[in-house]
């Protein structure tokens, strides 16, 4: 591709998008510049302070059983109280959290301030991703994600390589880091970025707004279609999640160093800063039933060549493999999501989505600690490869269900609110 064309793609892939999609997408990008806790703590816990993968298991769970707890709570909160306040309670708890947890010894509270710092990390996902989408005309909402995930990974790629050389040096210094840079993260949100939750929501009922009926979490639960995209998500979910969990207890089994896991899982957000958006325009109008498919067979079968792996570059190398497959599957199943939920019930529903990826940080650890623990990491990558199979299966069948016409929950809702009558054009051309 020529510079000109590359140029004129990148404007294309940037253009229409409002004002406050970009200050939300700068707030994702400081936040993930200083994740640190949730890609080392493994190594914090084995190679630090000389605990057994199992123990590292257990605490990174303690920190996934947070993230469930906070999901459905924060999905609640973000429909009630709003999008804005909902992510300033989430971000300014966690930085608090992730600087006390730098500072705990005892087994013990280091297990509870993990479980703490699950809590309130994860409790911005819904908030994020239901301003995402009352901000973003229907048509722009694959794209949308995709610069978002863009900015998630170009913050990772970053923060991977800096703070693999920073925990050779000080743990410490990495945990104070990420508090730093997501209270900072905290400061942008109340700044920059407006109130965007859609008028006559219920809890605007009596206010002289046009209410649809309410959204529980019942109404979620009982959502067959959208519960069977939860479900692969949490399999999917399951299978990237070894990436900060089974991946760098193997690696330093295998004699690697906590640097060189920083440089080889820096390739993940390496390739998806330098992929994602080409890919994103080449997959756009796709259809979605064999970018899902293909994405998790990639993913499993990806992580299952880790077992083949023996130089530093072949670990590389199947980072490259599953890495493709989070470019395809990210935006794309985010859009079915979207599209699946009504207005007013994003936040419950981006909730209860995001208790998948929570759910699956809670059982990676402990799937990951046992087998290596007990069989070695080849049966785990083995394990993967059998997942990546059963999601690829489960979303070729779900996605048979899904009528091509089909305008989803979404649109339904848009037409009473008013607020989105352009959703079921643009929400059938997302499962064409």
């Amino acid at each position: 591709m020529s510079a000109a064309r590359f140029g004129q793609a990148a404007r294309e892939s940037v253009s229409g998008l409002p004002g406050a999609f970009w200050w939300l997408w700068t707030s994702t990008l400081v936040n993930r510049l200083g994740a640190f806790v949730a890609t080392f703590m493994t190594l914090y816990l084995t190679l630090e302070r000389g605990y057994s993968a199992s123990f590292a298991g257990l605490v990174v769970a303690l920190h996934g059983l947070g993230g469930v707890i906070s999901s459905l709570v924060a999905g609640v909160m973000t429909d009630r109280l709003g999008r804005r306040p909902t992510m300033l309670a989430a971000q300014a708890s966690t930085a608090f959290s992730v600087a006390l947890l730098g500072f705990m010894q005892h087994p013990a509270a280091i297990s509870a301030v993990a479980l703490l710092v699950g809590m309130t990390s994860n409790a911005s996902r819904p908030a994020v991703a239901a301003m995402m989408a009352d901000i973003v005309r229907p048509e722009d909402r694959v794209r949308a994600f995709a610069l978002n995930y863009w900015a998630i990974n170009l913050g990772f790629a970053v923060s991977a390589m800096a703070a693999g050389l920073i925990a050779e040096y000080s743990y410490l210094a990495g945990f104070l880091g990420e508090a730093a840079l997501t209270l900072t993260c905290a400061v942008l949100v109340f700044v920059k970025l407006p109130e965007s939750r859609p008028q006559g929501a219920p809890a605007d009922a009596g206010k002289g707004a046009a209410a649809e009926p309410a959204i529980g979490l019942g109404t979620v639960l009982r959502d067959g279609r959208f519960m069977g995209v939860v479900g692969l998500s949490f399999l999917i979910s399951l299978i990237f999640t070894q990436g900060s969990v089974g991946l760098p207890v193997a690696m330093g089994a295998a004699g690697f160093s906590a640097g060189d896991y920083g440089l080889v899982v820096a390739v993940n957000g390496l390739l998806i800063v330098v992929l994602q958006i080409p890919v994103t325009r080449f997959i756009e109008h796709r259809d979605p039933q064999k970018l899902l498919v293909i994405s998790a067979l990639l993913a499993g079968y990806g992580f299952a060549l880790t077992a083949f792996a023996g130089p530093l570059w072949a670990y590389a190398l199947t980072v490259g493999v599953w890495t493709l497959a989070e470019i395809v599957n990210s935006p794309t199943q985010m859009g079915l999501v979207v599209r699946l939920s009504p207005v007013h019930g994003r936040g419950r529903y981006q909730g209860v989505y995001s208790m998948s990826w929570s759910v699956a940080a809670l059982v990676a650890p402990l799937m990951a600690g046992f087998l290596i623990d007990r069989f070695g990491a080849d049966w785990l990558w083995g394990a993967t490869g059998v997942l990546g199979t059963v999601a690829g299966a489960g979303y070729w069948l779900l996605m048979r269900r899904l009528p091509r016409g089909d305008a989803g929950v979404a649109a339904g809702a848009g037409a009473q609110d008013g607020t989105e009558v352009t959703a079921k054009p643009a929400a059938a051309a997302g499962v064409a």
